[in-house]
């Protein structure tokens, strides 16, 4: 399950909308409606983590890596 963000859409120019969470399915379809009031909302798209690798260089050959040893090692 995943946990999404929802924010309500205000009916009245100046009302701050209003976030809150939800645990669904990535199949179920996204919320119209907030569960509880009602009120009209969308799905937030926000921002998530995740692992960025970075892959190392290859260690130098004696040579310099200039010649058939290199990446032999």
């Amino acid at each position: 399950m995943t946990t999404y963000v929802y924010e309500t859409i205000p009916d009245q120019p100046g009302q701050a909308p209003r976030q809150f969470e939800v645990r669904q399915s990535m199949h179920d379809a996204p919320l119209k409606r907030h569960p509880e009031t009602g009120e009209r909302v969308k799905r937030v798209i926000a921002g998530g983590y995740g692992v960025i690798a970075q892959r190392a260089a290859p260690p130098q050959a004696p040579c310099g890596n200039a010649c058939a040893c290199y990446g032999n090692n």
